[in-house]
């Protein structure tokens, strides 16, 4: 090579990702699994698993596919799967035959599942390149989910009703990170909610956020929820105030159902630079502010009719956020449900929950949530006879234009 002139030369590790990147665009989904077997193989490793989670975030399932491995799910609380999951960490485990592997998948920020692999041997030139082999794996299932059943099926434990089905195909990631702000979501009952949903984006330094519970059960319930997201995510990409999101809004649900139906909703906007929360609640139970684990107030606003009813335009209520503070919405299932005694779960029960979790080492939103979402329904029996949502927003502020510039 000349003096001065640029090295591009093909490697080995970008060989190996380029076989995957070169072959995606017309690689039909029941081929990803043999394809990374074969990837994996090239690099000396073998008995390769892709584990996906479930849609009640309990267990991580094996993807079925030629020349892979197939094992029992496992716990997301209580396996070395789990932990590369929750943690978003690899694991390296030794083993008579050499060293198990598990490395999360992940799409953006938001946590696919994990890959596991066995090696003879493990050196910091495998690790590298699995890290971004795996990554390209996540993109390549989130891609090809798109165009098959075969990872819902494999994700989904026990029988999804009609409008959970709906639901599902309307949420955004169920979670997001970046260095300012992470966001995640939970939703139950997971195979049969209906009427409940959340939604977000990022847009520059403005986070939007919404979580909506539209009146009653099944089809009905998750048809409005639909138009109401929707509505949503068409009044946000017109860069309209809070109050004008909640008149188009109002106006969409009212338009199709008339007086019959409400859809109780927050909405929310987060300047991620400055911590500036801006509020709008219809109806909805107020958020909690959690700061250092534990709930210090709940974020109060001026409420309006719930969607639908032909509310006055809502007034903004203005709040700033510390650096670490979450903020946690949830829909009335939580609080509602009646425990033994037949009383309501309440509000009181909730924040105590919160604040007991809040003393444990966090795991991150994503775990700390779904945690804080398997907890609560334990203490009420097991029992979630109506939607119960949560979505929890963490605020760091700071910038991420170094993430833009290359070493």
């Amino acid at each position: 090579m000349e003096d001065g002139a640029v090295d591009r030369s093909e490697g080995f590790g970008e060989r190996l990702l380029g076989l995957l990147l070169d072959r995606a665009q017309l690689m039909p989904p029941q081929l990803i699994a043999p394809l990374i077997a074969e990837e994996v193989a090239t690099i000396g490793g073998r008995d390769v698993s892709i584990l996906l989670q479930d849609y009640a975030q309990e267990v991580l399932v094996a993807l079925p596919g030629r020349k892979l491995r197939v094992s029992q799910a496992q716990p997301i609380a209580d396996s070395c799967a789990g932990r590369a999951f929750a943690r978003v960490e690899v694991v390296e485990v030794k083993q008579a035959d050499g060293i198990r592997m598990y490395l999360p998948l992940l799409d953006g920020s938001d946590k696919v599942g994990v890959m596991a692999l066995t090696l003879d041997a493990v050196g910091d030139d495998d690790r590298r390149l699995l890290r971004r082999l795996a990554t390209l794996v996540a993109d390549l299932l989130v891609t090809k989910d798109a165009y098959t059943d075969q990872f819902f099926l494999a994700r989904r434990r026990e029988p999804m009703s009609v409008p959970a089905e709906i639901q599902w195909s309307l949420l955004p990631p169920l979670s997001m990170s970046v260095p300012q702000v992470a966001v995640a979501g939970m939703l139950e009952p997971a195979y049969r909610v209906a009427g409940d949903s959340f939604d977000y984006a990022l847009n520059d330094s403005i986070l939007h956020a919404t979580v909506i519970d539209a009146m009653g059960h099944g089809l009905d319930a998750a048809t409005a929820a639909t138009i109401a997201i929707g509505a949503y995510r068409h009044a946000r990409r017109a860069f309209i105030s809070l109050p004008e999101k909640y008149a188009f809004m109002d106006n969409a649900i009212s338009q199709q159902f008339g007086p019959d139906h409400f859809v109780t909703a927050q909405l929310m906007h987060i300047n991620i630079a400055t911590g500036e929360l801006e509020l709008v609640n219809a109806g909805h139970p107020a958020p909690l502010l959690i700061r250092d684990g534990q709930v210090v107030q709940q974020l109060e606003s001026a409420t309006t009719l719930p969607i639908g009813l032909g509310g006055e335009l809502p007034p903004i209520k203005e709040h700033t956020l510390q650096q670490g503070d979450r903020v946690l919405c949830y829909t009335d299932g939580i609080i509602e449900e009646r425990v033994e005694g037949g009383e309501p779960f309440g509000e009181e029960r909730l924040i105590a929950c919160v604040n007991r979790l809040g003393k444990e080492p966090s795991q991150g939103v994503r775990a700390d949530l779904r945690r804080l979402s398997h907890t609560l329904k334990k203490q009420r029996g097991g029992r979630t006879s109506d939607d119960a949502t949560l979505f929890m927003i963490e605020w760091h502020g700071g910038s991420a234009d170094h993430l833009a510039e290359l070493d």
